[in-house]
This record gives structure tokens, sequence and C-alpha cells, in this order.
């Protein structure tokens, strides 16, 4: 077997689709034909849900790894690129419209740095720290690895597009993302550990079909952010989010981690990411977005939105994951093992 076969063999299958959209979208990837969804059509959708957010991760999926049996020239067909587009535009309109707005970057960044005391109603990492049980540990592990086995990938997307300080102080934060030259310290490979530790199946993509809409909605914002220049300033304000917010929540998870007994490996990603994280949150702060700021000024506004946005969307998928669990409930569209209730 060559290496672009081995490759073409880790791909991730085709996951079932939720509608009329993704199931034309996912017909015409299988190369079966049939008419592909309307512009009118993917305007009109609901901006958040199941169908056209899979639309959109399947379509964003095609600049990444790509899925069994569909060809490469896929990623840039001008059809699909046509659907993606308005997928995009009905998924950023919203965005736009339902993000609160800031009055500064300054202000966008000070209330990252405002931890909420206790669970304020939409903290997963309070809540499995203080009441956390293993299945629903399992499960949130379950629904990130569509975000953490990519996580640094989109980001990379911003660093031709930045200079000077904004780009050395990104690529420094992405070295260490990137394990530092060590690929059993890839921060995606640290979480396939996690994963294996809490026996999950740790191939990419495999929880897709579990995936509710509102853990789609993470994935797919930062691949729409990255994939665009012109939200450069958004994915700065994605990436500022990310690694400001996350020592806290790290702490938090590993200790719900260690209540319920999960192995080393599970507990070394968040352990790593309350280490790591806190010293790329002042990188990212003074160098990332100051540089980018003395650059650009005119992307303070994207910048706040990026900040804001991804703020909306994690409290979306929050309030998601404690309903359910609080109904003793799975948060999943379908069950992902025995440890279930």
């Amino acid at each position: 077997m060559t290496a672009a076969d081995q490759l073409r063999a880790m791909a991730p299958v085709l996951p079932a689709p939720r509608g009329e959209l993704s199931r034309a979208v996912l017909r015409a990837l299988r190369g079966n034909g049939g008419t592909l969804p309307r512009a009118e059509d993917l305007l009109q959708a609901e901006p958040y849900g199941d169908d056209l957010q899979l639309c959109l991760y399947v379509l964003y999926e095609l600049h990444y790894r790509g899925f069994d049996g569909v060809g490469d020239l896929c990623e840039w067909d001008p059809d699909l690129l046509r659907v993606r587009a308005a997928a995009e535009d009905r998924f950023l309109t919203a965005l736009r419209a339902d993000t609160p707005a800031a009055k500064s970057v300054d202000e966008a960044v000070g209330a990252l740095l405002v931890e909420p005391i206790g669970d304020d109603g939409h903290s997963v990492s309070h809540h499995l720290k203080a009441v956390g049980e293993l299945w629903q540990l399992r499960e949130y592990v379950a629904l990130r690895s569509l975000y953490h086995l990519k996580e640094a990938d989109p980001h990379l997307w911003v660093v031709p597009r930045l200079r000077g300080r904004a780009k050395a102080a990104m690529v420094a934060i992405e070295f260490d993302e990137f394990g530092g030259g060590r690929a059993e310290d890839i921060h995606a490979q640290l979480f396939a550990d996690l994963m294996g530790d809490l026996a999950l199946d740790t191939v990419y993509g495999r929880y897709l079909d579990a995936a509710p809409a509102q853990a789609l909605t993470t994935v797919n914002q930062m691949s729409l952010f990255g994939l665009h220049r012109r939200l450069r300033g958004a994915l700065v304000g994605h990436f500022a989010t990310v690694e400001i917010t996350s020592p806290p929540g790290s702490r938090r998870l590993a200790q719900a981690l260690r209540k319920a007994g999960a192995g080393p490996a599970a507990q070394r990603f968040y352990d790593e990411h309350v280490e790591a994280d806190a010293v790329h949150e002042q990188v990212v702060r003074r160098e990332v977005i100051g540089g980018l700021l003395a650059d650009e000024p005119a992307l303070a506004s994207d910048i706040a939105f990026g900040i804001r946005s991804t703020g909306f969307l994690e409290d979306q998928l929050g309030e998601h994951l404690l309903a359910s669990w609080r109904d003793g409930r799975t948060a999943l569209r379908e069950p992902i093992g025995d440890l279930v209730p």
C-alpha cells in the first residue's frame, strides 16, 4: 500500500444525512448525482440546525482529511463551493446578528479574564468537576474530539495573513500546540491518548454522527474564520478566546478526570493545557492581538466579534449538555457505549 493509499484509508467515512440539504450534498460527494441545494434554500435554513451545520462540516472537512471514497477534486469543485458559500452566508449572518457586541477589544478580552464563580448555568467544566459522572465525561470528550483532533490546524491558516509581531507570536504558540517538534506531544495526539484512557474510539471523525448541531457549530466556526482571509481578525479573536479561557477550565476538567478515576493519559491533556496556555495567554494578548492591531487597527471590531461569537457558541453547547445531563439523559444523538443512563 502506498503512502497515498494509507492516507486515504485513514479518512473518515461520510456521515448520515440530517435533512434534505445535507442529503443532497452527501449524495453528490458519493457520486450519485442529483441536484445540489439551491442558494435560496440554504439561506432560509435554520442557521444553527443539524441540516445546515452538517452541510458545512462535511464541505469544510474536504479541506482537512476528506472522506473515504470521496475524490480529492471535490475540495475545489465549483458547484460544491457555491453551496458552501451560501451556507456560510446563512451561518455568518446569524452569528453576527446574535453575538453580543463589545465596545472594544479590551472590553471583549477583559470579559474573558473574569472567571464565573461556581456553575453559572452553562459551565460544563464546573459541572463535571462538582458532580460529573464518568459517562458524562466520556460524552464530553467524544464530542470535543471533533474539535481537539484538529484543534490547531485551522489557526495555522492565519499565519500567512499576519506579519511581524503577530506572525512570530502566533507561530511560537502553534509550535507548542504541535508538540514542539515531537509527534507524541502534539496536542491532538494527547487528546487521542485521553480518549483511549476513557475507552473511546480514537479514529478521527468517529463521533460525527453522535454530535448534536451545537457541537458542530463550534468546529465550523473556526473553519469558517480560518478559510477566509477577510475573517483573519475574527480567527485571531477565536484563538485568543481558546488560549485565555483554557487554563482554569482545563484545571477543573483535570480534577474531574482524577475524581472519576481516569488514567494518566486522560489527565495529561488537561494538565498540559493548564501550564502551556497560562503562558500562551500573555503572548496572545500582548503580541498576537497587540501586533495585529498595531498593523491593522481597522480589524478591532472583527477581533472582538471573534471573541464574543466564540463565547456565544460555546454557551449554546454548554447549555445543551447541561440540560441533557441534569435530566439524566444523553446529550448525544446516539449512544457511545454501556456507560449511558
